[in-house]
């Protein structure tokens, strides 16, 4: 296996690193470069959506997952699938949709693997009504740093210390998934203004239970009593009959002909460099204004392709480049239920601020799954994508990392990129049981990363 030291970064590009990237496609050569990886260990790495560091491993190695690619079976009565590690959510799409199955559980974009899926223990807009990806995971065969490959199940030490884990218990190699039923590739779709924060808590606490998947897009550029405004966006997976009367506004006779069918548009992506400053307050603000203005006050019933209800910037290959060479720093919490004055203290602190998050996402959180380092606990959730560039950032954050701790919330370990060590303990209660696996599992530290020296989740 060849391997070349390359710059490494995160979806946010803010601190790439040299490693040597390692592409294993065989279990053979993913146990010959685990056992080769030399003093400054290695780290599994899928598609690089994790925004900060969590896949870079400065000076070691990173192991590229995406050579083991394949769908080994899939179970149409039952509904499950075993893949490879490196098999992408889109691709399963791609395999599954036709016999009338979906992934359980899909974040912002689709090209996430199936280990990275695992190893951050992603969420969607369906966890409070069906949890983490973990929850839907049977089980999952694990390299470990002795060379040994182990079947890992639901209910053991080793799938919560993994689930969650960012790699660093060991390489999946493959897993057996638990699908979701679907009668057509579309989405029934329900789109409303709320006119603040508290006007949209109170819709998501009301009704949320309604739907299967909910998210809201808030403008955190309005202020006063506009303070929190936001778009929200409901909905479940259309059923058959819905083509019947519903099936001209999206796709028409074709849609009824191969309800089933996937299509995902694609658009020429940006270029490689742009210039600072694209995104900021005047921009960001014009945007906010135009989104907010144009939906509806209330539609129901709307008939949405799933690419185009899940994962919109899919369209666009390498959109993170639109916020130009200092990239991105995408900020998520999540503070429980209960907390609620916490969420309006940083909402108006940073509509106070005027900071440009280009978009805000705020969900609903249900039951937490056992992951010791899974991010989701019952309660709600925002994330931010910010310019990294932008003045007063870093100490911006800083008080929100205060606040969300002193609140017992947490933030996103897949997609934080400078949150500081000292608070770790307080966001996630079973970091000492995580480190004691780990200097059980993996008393040399083969598996390391950036984000692991960083927050030192290694036993101290």
């Amino acid at each position: 296996m060849p391997a070349d030291t390359v710059p490494v970064a995160g979806w946010g590009r803010t601190a790439p690193t040299a490693a040597r990237l390692i592409l294993p496609r065989s279990y053979e050569e993913a146990v010959a470069a685990v056992r080769g990886c030399g003093a400054r260990g290695g780290i599994p790495r899928g598609l690089g959506r994790a925004y900060g560091d969590a896949a870079q491993n400065a000076g070691g190695a990173v192991f590229d997952m995406t050579g083991l690619n394949r769908v080994h079976a899939i179970d149409a009565e039952g509904g499950t699938v075993l893949c490879d590690a490196g098999v992408s959510l889109h691709r399963l799409t791609e395999v599954l949709l036709p016999l009338g199955w979906f992934v359980p559980v899909t974040p912002g974009t689709g090209y996430v693997t199936v280990g990275g899926a695992i190893g951050a223990d992603i969420h969607g807009r369906n966890h409070h009504v069906s949890g983490s990806f973990s929850r839907h995971v049977l089980s999952f065969e694990l390299l470990t740093a002795d060379g040994q490959i182990r079947t890992v199940r639901r209910g053991t030490p080793l799938f919560d210390a993994t689930t969650g884990g960012m790699g660093l218990t060991g390489m999946i190699l493959t897993a057996t998934v638990q699908l979701q039923p679907v009668e057509t590739s579309l989405m029934s779709v329900d789109t409303e203004r709320a006119r603040d924060l508290d006007d949209l808590m109170a819709r998501l606490t009301a009704t949320d239970h309604q739907y299967r998947y909910s998210v809201a897009r808030v403008d955190l550029l309005a202020r006063g009593a506009a303070t929190g405004r936001a778009v929200l966006t409901r909905g479940d997976h259309a059923p058959l009959e819905a083509l019947e009367t519903r099936g001209l506004l999206a796709g028409g006779t074709r849609a009824r002909r191969d309800p089933l069918a996937f299509a995902t548009p694609r658009f020429p992506a940006p270029p490689p460099f742009l210039p600072e400053g694209l995104l900021h307050r005047t921009t960001v603000g014009l945007f906010n204004e135009l989104w907010y203005r144009t939906a509806p006050r209330a539609r129901t019933g709307r008939l949405q392709r799933i690419s185009a209800f899940f994962h919109p910037l899919d369209a666009v290959p390498h959109w993170n480049r639109i916020y130009g060479r200092g990239g991105l720093v995408q900020y998520q919490f999540v503070v429980g239920q209960g907390q609620e004055e916490a969420l309006r203290r940083i909402v108006r602190r940073v509509s106070g601020q005027r900071c440009p998050s280009f978009p805000a996402l705020l969900k609903r959180f249900g039951d937490a799954d056992p992951g010791w380092l899974s991010f989701p606990v019952p309660g709600w959730t925002l994330a931010l994508d910010i310019p990294a560039g932008l003045p007063g950032l870093g100490t911006l954050l800083d008080e929100l990392d205060e606040e969300v701790a002193m609140a017992g919330g947490r933030v996103c370990l897949a997609k934080d990129s400078r949150l500081r060590p000292e608070l770790l303990t307080a966001m996630y209660p079973r970091l000492d049981d995580f480190r004691a696996l780990r200097a059980e599992l993996d008393p040399r530290g083969v598996f390391t990363s950036d984000l692991s020296r960083r927050l030192t989740l290694q036993a101290l």
